[in-house]
């Protein structure tokens, strides 16, 4: 191959890479996954036994005092505790957790208890990106001290914290990204801010 095509062939190639760095950076946050837990309560006692003789899709744990009842649609998980305190887990947007927990509020109310759904709050969001390259994540630590933590005996993540929005960053080095914050905001936020630090310390393509 003649040096005047080879160079034509790097520069496509490197233009194609910012193409899809620019692509996937304004994307990168579209993957949320599980899990926004969110805590409504039910403003009565809760039968246990009864739930868990009668209900569908109920595993009871008798010796730490909870049920669990899954739902398929949405497809959720609650944590349900005879106080009427209520944990649900599993919905991927705002809206799918609130009318979860209202379908488990009716199969509640059809299991003869009075129910009134109150107090719905979103607890912590958990969010995955992936960024379109990998990360070198002794030299991301070294570079965001005392942010970012790095153990790699215990973990093959780093551990990065941004205590203003509340929200922890768990950075792999094939540039996956797992954030957990107390809301969506604060997470597409963090993801914001982290990009620049992670795109230093990416590991160059040859």
């Amino acid at each position: 191959m003649e040096t005047g095509e080879r160079a034509r062939l790097i520069i496509i190639l490197i233009l194609q890479l910012i193409l899809r760095v620019r692509r996937n950076r304004q994307q990168r946050c579209r993957r949320v996954l599980c899990r926004r837990p969110l805590f409504p309560r039910t403003r009565c006692h809760l039968n246990l036994r009864k739930i868990a003789l009668e209900g569908a899709n109920v595993i009871y744990k008798r010796d730490v005092g909870k049920v669990l009842m899954k739902l398929r649609k949405p497809r959720i998980t609650a944590t349900i505790w005879s106080s009427g305190k209520i944990i649900c887990t599993g919905a991927t947007s705002e809206e799918e957790a609130k009318f979860g927990a209202r379908r488990l509020a009716r199969s509640l109310q059809k299991l003869g208890f009075q129910v009134i759904f109150t107090d719905f709050k979103v607890v912590n969001v958990l969010a995955v990106c992936n960024m379109p390259f990998e990360i070198r994540l002794p030299e991301f630590t070294k570079n965001n001290r005392p942010h970012a933590s790095y153990e790699p005996e215990l973990h093959p993540a780093v551990c990065y914290r941004i205590k203003s929005l509340r929200a922890t960053l768990q950075i792999f080095s094939t540039g996956s990204i797992t954030v957990t914050g107390p809301n969506v905001k604060a997470v597409a936020t963090a993801v914001e801010q982290i990009y620049p630090f992670v795109f230093e310390s990416r590991k160059e393509i040859l």
